[in-house]
């Protein structure tokens, strides 16, 4: 069982201290947080560099299996994996890139660490290793997900971390957060506390520690130098670092140093400018915001306007996409009142239009406003002076506005936009360019087809994107949601299990993969599926509520109770998990409390089948045979099938209705062999002559 620690100082030296003499397992790594050396992953990063090479001999399918984890949190090591940039919106320049990752994004590659590191550490057997962390209250989202993540966790036994921070309550980033650091770390790890006053000092100036050092006497120090000597020991300390051709560097320390040198106007707004592409591109939103306000911060607007364009733009989408909604919308806001280029206020447009469709909070979108926005968008597009850009531009803001009627449910006017884009596409360019803005329509073709019915047609789409884009995992997931409404369930696994090797781990489409395998009769594989879905996102409801109903089924009493606590903790309404709970109860003998369960489920949905039926059954063992026909009565009106039919025949029967009975048999005949069903009618039969 993993122990971790969490331990608070002022000072790393402290920190260090409080940790010494304690009995720990050997050292995995020892890593500093601090998201002002590399910027997003410099503690996941430095890990991975430094067990990469052991872990590549001991386990070489992990270079394959997570090439996107490894490139996205250690860029010095894209070189040592498989491309992870094979899909089409790494084809064209930024300004015609149409598809970004989703915030969720992150999470997805802190599992995917958690996993390697998991496989790393089991080929050395059952040994426990610790990595040791400092600096985590200064780190950057990604990092403060990673170890939320690898605190939760309970599936990676032979790691131990110890994980260090200042004094002060640590605070998860604006936006959206989807694993809480700030919530995992008292809930996951034992708290130790160093030494009060501290009394450490760090031996490196503020320029050496790149900023981070805390010290008061070396920040002090550099405050007293004069301004061209601050800026000459940046620009002599980014040379060193950019000697080193880290590319991780350029994502922390590298800009930190240029943006303060003596060429910031130039230097640092390149340095800027670089990170924020990088970032962006490959979906750290946080950083990418950050970058993106600093660099419109250093760019002036009449001297530059298309570089405090990209840094205003590539600001917003990224404040956008981290959910952060409202500080969005400012910068959006101050850009249109600044200015009148057509191109730019169209980009704005579509951005506001999309804070309504997408990343505003539920109760504050606006629809009407984002229709408005997104018609703007169009227009602007028509009156471009190049014929080819008002076509990709007009192609794209209609695209935005399908998305509007798809929200709003009109979904023929939706599919017909974007049909008509695809015909704009046809009639102004080759076949075979914008591949991706089609394969973005095509996408949402097949969407709206889904949606209205229409599951061949769909499933045509998304197998057609799955041959233009082969690598990008949505396509095979759509495919496979698609097969298996169609009832193809086989062929459907098989392509959930072809999205395995192009993503990260997320939840979705483990929890897919386990409702087929329970469609297709395997239990053992759609349990080992659920149970990975947990590890991956403890909060995932529904897997929660299928692994409660399979334990129980499976005699797991006490795994299925673990499941129904924790499930109606976090949905005290769930008739699906009171059901069990209802199960549970009756099977441990208290068939009273049982029968209450299931009375308040039904209080709460009255239209749920399967508990009138269980509370039935448990009326007709309680000889209540009145209340159990009427409860089955219900369950067969809601939801008729050969199960509850036979168990109010079975009622019918021990109440002397033997032509009702005759009935029910005869109906679970037609639909399956039952030999007792079949035994049973003729017993029936013959009782009414």
């Amino acid at each position: 069982m993993a122990d971790h620690i969490w331990i608070r100082g002022s000072h790393p030296a402290d920190r260090v201290r409080a940790r010494a003499g304690r009995d720990l397992s050997p050292e995995l790594a020892s890593v500093d947080a601090h998201r002002g050396l590399r910027g997003p992953y410099t503690a996941g990063g430095s890990l991975l560099r430094a067990i990469a090479v052991d872990a590549f001999n001991r386990c070489p399918e992990l270079a394959s299996r997570h090439n996107t984890e490894v490139a996205t949190a250690a860029p010095e090591l894209a070189v040592s994996v498989p491309t992870a940039w094979a899909t089409l919106e790494w084809t064209v320049s930024d300004e015609q890139r149409t598809r970004y990752y989703s915030r969720l994004r992150t999470r997805d590659i802190a599992n995917g660490i958690a996993d390697f590191l998991r496989a790393y550490l089991a080929s050395y057997g059952d040994e426990q290793r610790t990595l040791f962390v400092d600096n985590v209250h200064q780190a950057d989202p990604t990092d403060q997900e990673l170890f939320a993540v690898l605190l939760r966790r309970q599936d990676i036994p032979q790691l131990n971390l110890v994980l260090g921070t200042g004094w002060d309550p640590l605070v998860d980033p604006p936006g959206d957060v989807a694993v809480s650091l700030a919530e995992a770390l008292p809930a996951y790890a034992r708290l130790v506390d160093g030494p009060r006053p501290a009394q450490s000092r760090d031996p490196r100036g503020y320029i050496e520690s790149d900023g981070t050092t805390e010290d008061p006497a070396a920040i002090a120090a550099y405050r007293a130098l004069s301004p061209d000597v601050r800026a000459r020991r940046h620009d002599e300390r980014c040379a060193r670092l950019y000697a080193l051709g880290e590319q991780s560097l350029a994502l922390g320390a590298i800009p930190f140093h240029a943006e303060r040198g003596t060429r910031r106007a130039t230097l640092g707004v390149q340095a800027l400018k670089h990170a924020l592409g990088h970032c962006r591109k490959v979906g750290l939103y946080h950083a990418a915001a950050d970058l993106g306000l600093r660099g419109r911060a250093l760019v002036d607007r009449l001297d530059d306007p298309a570089l405090w364009w990209h840094f205003t733009e590539g600001a917003a989408a990224s404040l956008a996409t981290a959910g952060r909604a409202d500080e969005a919308a400012l910068v959006y806001d101050e850009a249109r009142a600044v200015t009148e280029n057509p191109a730019q206020q169209l980009r704005l447009a579509y951005g506001t239009a999309m804070l309504h469709v997408r990343h505003l909070p539920e109760p504050r979108r606006d629809l009407a406003q984002a229709r408005g926005w997104m018609e703007l968008a169009m227009s602007l597009a028509r009156g471009l002076p190049d014929p080819k850009e008002a076509a990709f531009h007009s192609v794209f803001a209609r695209n935005g506005l399908a998305l509007v009627e798809i929200h709003e449910g009109r979904d023929a006017e939706a599919l017909r936009l974007v049909e008509d884009g695809l015909a704009v596409l046809d009639r102004s360019f080759g076949r075979t360019e914008h591949a991706l803005l089609r394969s973005v329509l095509r996408l949402n073709r097949g969407r709206v087809l889904a949606a209205a019915g229409r599951l061949e047609e769909a499933l045509a789409e998304h197998t057609a994107n799955t041959e233009l884009d082969p690598a990008f995992p949505e396509h095979h997931f759509h495919v496979g949601t698609l097969l298996r409404r169609l009832g193809r369930n086989a062929e459907a696994a098989a392509a959930f299990e072809r999205v395995l090797p192009l993503s990260p781990p997320f939840p979705e489409v483990h929890y897919n993969l386990a409702d087929t395998w329970l469609e297709l009769g395997d239990v053992r594989k759609a349990l080992g599926c659920f149970d990975y879905v947990l590890e991956l996102d403890p909060g995932h409801l529904r897997a929660r509520v299928n692994r409660a109903a399979l334990r129980c089924e499976a005699g797991d009493t006490h795994g299925a109770w673990d499941d129904v606590e924790e499930g109606l903790l976090q949905s005290p309404d769930n008739v699906h998990l009171l059901c069990v709970k209802a199960r549970l109860l009756a099977e441990a003998g208290d068939g009273r409390t049982a029968s209450a369960v299931l009375s308040t489920a039904l209080r709460r949905d009255p239209g749920y089948a399967q508990a009138w039926a269980l509370r039935g059954q448990l009326r007709f063992e309680a000889g209540d045979f009145g209340g159990a026909l009427s409860d089955y009565d219900r369950a067969v009106a809601l939801g008729d099938g050969p199960e509850v039919r036979f168990n109010r025949a079975v009622v019918f029967e021990r109440v002397g209705r033997y032509g009702e009975a005759a009935d029910d048999y005869r109906s679970v005949l037609a639909d399956s062999d039952d030999e007792d069903a079949r035994n049973r009618l003729e017993f029936c039969l013959r009782a009414v002559g």
